[in-house]
């Protein structure tokens, strides 16, 4: 009896050492991928360019969204609006859009009531551009653009091409730098050669 004790204590106790073997390997291991891990993310944030570096909202369900996530693409950011004779633009920013993004353009459309031909809220705004246009090129919500009260995005926008939006769908071309390369108006379209032609330029640029 004594025997069969010692025997079920040997092997409870061999059981619980290699248990305890097994859950400080995992702890270690842990600990390593959160040590590497966390290098990995400051190198991300670090690599974001500062124009970037701004959390905006989603059109569709209002939830942030890091601009940080298109770092290393070539950019088009243009100021939209419902209400305007230029909004039938989003079918070509659309048909861009759909061209270029598997060589890294992305089109972000920012509706904006500044020029008051936006006046409908966020969930109006998102229904409209999917069942009119059928846009699918990402899109935030309404945003001031112009004025003190610009959005920060919009600010370093301005203060990089020297040119604040004058009308809706004005355009930013931003380049795999995160830098601005150029800016059009209003009366530059989608499928302006001038437009393509830098585009293009920008798709074939290292970041």
């Amino acid at each position: 009896m004594d025997l069969k004790v010692h025997n079920f204590h040997a092997w409870v106790n061999k059981s619980f050492l290699k248990m305890f073997k097994t859950c400080v390997l995992a702890a270690v291991a842990a600990c390593l991928m959160a040590a590497t891990a966390k290098p990995a993310l400051a190198t991300s944030l670090a690599s974001c360019p500062a124009l970037l570096n701004h959390s905006v909202d989603r059109l569709q369900d209002e939830k942030p969204q890091s601009l940080c996530q298109y770092t290393g693409k070539v950019i088009l950011v243009v100021n939209t609006a419902s209400f305007c004779g230029f909004t039938p633009q989003y079918k070509g920013l659309e048909a861009l859009y759909s061209q270029y993004k598997d060589q890294g353009l992305v089109v972000l459309g920012f509706p904006s009531n500044d020029f008051s031909q936006e006046k409908g809220n966020n969930k109006e705004i998102a229904a409209f551009c999917e069942s009119t246009f059928g846009v699918k090129f990402p899109m935030f919500t309404k945003t001031q653009v112009t004025g003190e009260g610009a959005s920060p995005l919009f600010k370093e926008l301005t203060a990089q091409s020297g040119q604040k939006p004058r009308w809706n769908f004005h355009k930013y071309l931003i380049g795999r730098n995160g830098k601005v390369i150029d800016q059009y108006s209003s009366m530059t379209g989608p499928d302006s050669k001038t437009l393509l032609t830098a585009l293009e330029k920008a798709l074939k640029a290292k970041p």
